[in-house]
């Protein structure tokens, strides 16, 4: 009898940890990051479809510094790979906390987030302390570190999905009546 009350309950914790995850993923996501991506994202353009020159420099350093830090000798590949990153930067991030699209739009900011690791660690050449290494005894690393924890909230929402407070169920919800 004892040891089905403590299944029950176990379950029930089990049940509540599952629930409250997708939540608290959503919440640690726009307290921690959600400001960050929208910042870079706005320095990023000059206007709705104009690029500004730091856009240039972030998202191509190394094609930047051989043009002399002239843009003029780029195209509409470089406009497109900025706008589309750029959008990406501030839509993604909106729609994790509403929670709409949510397994889609963590997949979409996992993707982001391995492409700026890999134009952080190669096209801006970042030295191994910023870079890090997984399993050593500091915690503070820019790329291996952060992009860890960050990998493991969204992995959370790609898995779990937005969760019982998100447009997702909603939308769930309205579509499905019980």
């Amino acid at each position: 009898m004892c040891n089905d009350m403590l299944s029950t309950k176990l379950a029930q914790t089990n049940a509540a940890a599952i629930n409250a995850l997708p939540l608290l993923a959503r919440f640690t996501f726009s307290a921690v990051l959600l400001r960050y991506f929208w910042a870079s994202a706005l320095t990023k353009l000059e206007g709705p479809f104009t690029p500004s020159f730091n856009a240039y420099a972030q998202i191509f350093p190394r094609k930047m510094e051989a043009a002399g830090y002239d843009i003029s000798g780029f195209g509409s590949f470089e406009w497109l790979v900025i706008m589309a990153g750029t959008y990406a930067e501030f839509l993604l991030p909106l729609l994790i906390v509403l929670g709409l699209a949510t397994r889609l739009a963590a997949l979409g900011m996992i993707g982001f987030v391995l492409v700026q690791s890999l134009t952080d660690v190669i096209g801006h050449g970042l030295d191994m302390a910023t870079i890090g290494a997984l399993f050593d005894r500091h915690s503070d690393a820019l790329i291996f570190d952060q992009r860890a924890l960050w990998g493991m909230v969204l992995l959370t929402l790609v898995g779990l999905g937005g969760g019982w407070a998100s447009l997702d169920r909603v939308i769930f919800n309205r579509l499905n009546p019980s």
